[in-house]
């Protein structure tokens, strides 16, 4: 069996070496390790090159970051996307207080420079659903995951209408909205994730829980495990362009 946790902020993690290992060790054979703000983008390039093979990188400006965001955070996410598999995290999030608009320029600068680069882009879009959708339809952008979809279902037929896939967490074992959504997408359009270092249900989570999504979906799919992580690994290589 082959796992592959599809987005993960494991530059949070105290030690990532270990983490890494622990994920190995249950079967978890990459991870996608995804920026959210100028810092962060530069601590996941750097671990990409010391764990290559293990981690591949996305970086990209999350709209709680939007605000504060310069061009030459900007700039470097533009510079460094080709050593990058994906654009992320980017997306809109209207809980937020960070001024609407200013959240829309830099999500649409960061699905100009996916598009430029013909990069996926990985998504956050609470709150904002049927926008996020609208922009990276306008944008042209050709592959996407929503990731952690808890939306409105008649957003999510539209997102697996227009060919992009959403992503499953470890909330998929109690969340009656993420659980749905889980269960009406299909499994070609399902990849499996942990956003590390969140906290469910209090306990905080790393690569290795990505197991725990994997029992959860299989449940609602009615599949095996191996089966489910043999088409979900799949989505992810074909999403990604891993050379796994």
């Amino acid at each position: 069996m082959r796992l592959i946790d599809t987005h993960a902020h494991i530059d949070e993690l105290v030690d990532v070496g270990a983490a890494l290992e622990r994920a190995r060790a249950k079967e978890v054979i990459a991870v996608i390790a995804v920026g959210s703000s100028p810092e962060a983008n530069i601590r996941i390039l750097k671990m990409e090159t010391e764990h290559t093979g293990s981690v591949y990188p996305a970086i990209g400006i999350h709209p709680i970051e939007a605000g504060v965001a310069s061009e030459e955070s900007i700039k470097f996410v533009d510079d460094n996307a080709h050593n990058c598999v994906a654009i992320g995290e980017i997306g809109l999030d209207y809980s937020y207080t960070v001024d609407k608009n200013r959240q829309k320029e830099i999500f649409e600068k960061m699905l100009k420079i996916s598009r430029r680069h013909d990069k996926p882009v990985s998504l956050h879009s609470r709150s904002a659903w049927d926008e996020v959708l609208s922009c990276v339809v306008d944008q042209g952008v050709r592959k996407a995951v929503f990731h952690w979809y808890s939306g409105p279902l008649e957003t999510l037929d539209k997102i697996l209408d227009s060919g992009y896939l959403v992503s499953a967490t470890p909330a998929v074992e109690y969340s009656l909205k993420h659980r749905e959504a889980i269960q009406r997408a299909s499994v070609e359009s399902i990849m499996l994730e942990t956003d590390t270092p969140v906290k469910y249900r209090g306990v905080t989570s790393e690569p290795s829980d990505v197991t725990r999504v994997l029992n959860a979906v299989a449940e609602i799919k009615g599949l095996t495990d191996d089966r489910l992580a043999e088409i979900t690994t799949s989505n992810a290589c074909n999403l990604f362009d891993l050379p796994l």
